[in-house]
């Protein structure tokens, strides 16, 4: 996994639980890294699992409400790393759709060894757009946060359904249908 994911991650737990937290949990994964990450390197998802496994027990917030957090705060990140992107769709659903063909085929010339999730749309109208997420990963939770954060961005009222389409979440459809 990239290290911005990790690096970003500590920053939000920083802001958003303090600096004891933060080194508390880095000292409680017992981590090969010792918890000092770089933007760019790459490092052992298992210790992001960790991280925010340790962090839930401190919190006493579930993982999978943590994942989601962590996905809405992400998305500043892209957006704020990464404006032409949302220069280039002219409204979220074009966005979010693109991540497969378009996205991820420029991170895969960044970033070779980058191990993305995939993203299959089903079905793409002006109203709904049903995309299914594959991730050996399963944190659909973190891709619902950056589509919600997404769609707010381009001021578009818009209700997902998010539905397991196998039981270990490495398969999910989401539905999303344009509120009018």
């Amino acid at each position: 996994m990239k290290g911005i994911v990790f690096t970003e991650f500590l920053e939000m737990v920083e802001q958003k639980f303090g600096l004891e937290t933060t080194d508390t949990i880095i000292t409680k994964s017992n981590l090969k890294s010792e918890g000092v990450y770089t933007s760019v390197g790459t490092y052992d998802f298992g210790e992001m699992v960790s991280l925010i496994t340790n962090l839930s027990e401190e919190t006493k917030i579930d993982v999978p409400t943590l994942i989601y957090t962590y996905g809405l705060y992400f998305f500043d990140t892209l957006k704020n790393g990464y404006p032409n992107i949302f220069k280039h769709y002219k409204t979220g659903f074009n966005l979010i759709s693109g991540i497969e063909k378009h996205i991820h085929v420029h991170v895969r010339k960044i970033y070779p060894d980058a191990e993305l999730p995939s993203f299959i749309t089903h079905e793409e109208t002006d109203t709904k757009l049903i995309i299914e997420y594959q991730s050996e990963r399963a944190m659909s939770s973190f891709a619902q946060g950056l589509m919600e954060r997404t769609l707010e961005h381009y001021n578009e009222e818009v209700t997902i359904k998010k539905e397991l389409l196998n039981s270990d979440g490495t398969k999910v459809l989401f539905t999303l249908v344009r509120n009018v």
